[in-house]
């Protein structure tokens, strides 16, 4: 476990922050009212989307872990919500090491959580912003071991990266940067699946004055630009599954793939 680092971040519960409306949707206690608003007024199908979603990441983090990946990027972190990325991992890599990332100073108030590694293991928070991503590479280097491979983790964030930020390069920064044979772990929003809830759900988080960018299948698909799918490829995420055909035929709102640098 690595010492947290010192942050005078000033929460705001003035206003909503995404981080904040997962955790709600997620059925966590670490939100505000102004959270709840928001989550509380998206259609009833947020919530189910939102644990699928992270069912898909627990599954997708232990296919890695089962194939040798001992070093995680994970960056759009959220507030901690057991299991945690590392317990999935280090349950089966005890050793392995988590870099969790997120700019939101609540999540630092609970990284304690974060950073309660296992003995042989290590994990670190950086308070950081996608945005920036050579803050957090540069950070990283110094935890995670770049000449080995590393699996990046972007689980329910560039939805809130609009076109205007430029989602594709901000990505591809990070990506560019790891190893070949490291991994990128990714799930995206979408309303493919629930066309009619479209307006309701921007309407929502525009009234919250939260950016939303809910993408398509077709403007997913870059984000892999280059990479190598894993099956089941570019799917939504009640379908990903490795070792057992997918058990039902859930919708869920987001798109979810596993892909390995070349």
């Amino acid at each position: 476990m690595t010492a947290l680092p010192s942050s005078d971040g000033h929460i705001d519960t003035s206003r909503p922050h995404p981080a904040r409306v997962y955790d709600w949707l997620l059925g966590g206690k670490d939100n505000y009212p102004v959270d709840e608003e928001v989550a509380s007024k998206l259609p009833p199908e947020a919530r189910l989307n939102a644990m699928r979603n992270r069912a898909f990441m627990h599954r997708a983090a232990a296919w890695l872990a089962g194939n040798g990946i001992d070093q995680f990027l994970d960056i759009g972190t959220g507030i901690p919500t057991e299991p945690n990325l590392h317990q999935i991992v280090q349950g089966i890599v005890p050793s392995a090491r988590i870099a969790y990332v997120d700019n939101d100073p609540i999540v630092l108030r609970h990284a304690e959580a974060l950073l309660f590694s296992s003995r042989e293991g290590a994990t670190d928070y950086i308070e950081a912003d996608v945005r920036r991503p050579g803050t957090i590479l540069d950070h990283a280097r110094t935890f995670l071991d770049f000449t080995r491979p590393v699996a990046l983790s972007m689980i329910a964030l560039m939805h809130f990266i609009t076109d205007d930020e430029d989602p594709y390069g901000l990505t591809r920064t990070i990506l560019d940067a790891l190893p070949s044979g490291s991994y990128f772990m990714f799930s995206h929003g979408t309303t493919d699946e629930h066309p009619h809830l479209v307006k309701s759900v921007n309407a929502t988080y525009r009234k919250g004055e939260i950016p939303l960018r809910m993408r398509t299948r077709a403007e997913i698909e870059p984000f892999f630009e280059g990479l190598e799918l894993v099956a089941p490829g570019l799917v939504t995420a009640t379908h990903w599954y490795q070792d057992a055909p997918a058990p039902a035929q859930e919708l869920s709102g987001f798109y979810v793939g596993v892909a390995r640098v070349p």
